[in-house]
């Protein structure tokens, strides 16, 4: 929630810094894939299905079977993982396998549970109480 603390108490722009800061941001194209990869990973069966390819390739039947689900439902979300190149494909006769795209994926969610088991093992911050300055 916003609150009163949480703004400046008076404006003024270091328009040197504004100017740097936005020839420096990430151009449009490239910010919509990356929250389209982080929208990906905002669902808890993807991360489960990266987690369990993060120990290794597995075809479509073995991935249903370690997280309980049906095919259909892990192979609608590997279409969208695939189609995010966060996994791929290889076909093996009338078997198709899947694995993490690269190396990135498995430091993406490495980090990913890097940061969650922080913030789960440290106490959750108390929003300070603005001290009320004498008039």
């Amino acid at each position: 929630m916003f609150t009163d603390s949480d703004a400046c108490d008076v404006i003024q722009i270091d328009l040197n810094r504004v100017r740097r800061l936005r020839a420096a941001l990430v151009d449009g194209p490239t910010v919509t894939a990356l929250a389209d990869t982080f929208r990906a990973l905002g669902d808890p069966t993807r991360v489960r299905i990266l987690d369990v390819l993060s120990h290794g390739e597995l075809c479509v039947c073995d991935l249903a079977a370690v997280l309980s689900l049906s095919q259909s439902a892990v192979s609608h979300q590997l279409r969208l993982l695939r189609g995010l190149r966060l996994v791929r494909a290889r076909r093996s006769g009338r078997m198709v396998f899947y694995a993490l795209d690269d190396r990135h994926v498995t430091d993406l969610l490495n980090q990913g549970l890097t940061h969650v088991g922080e913030t789960l093992a440290r106490p959750a911050a108390r929003p300070r109480k603005r001290e009320r300055s004498a008039r």
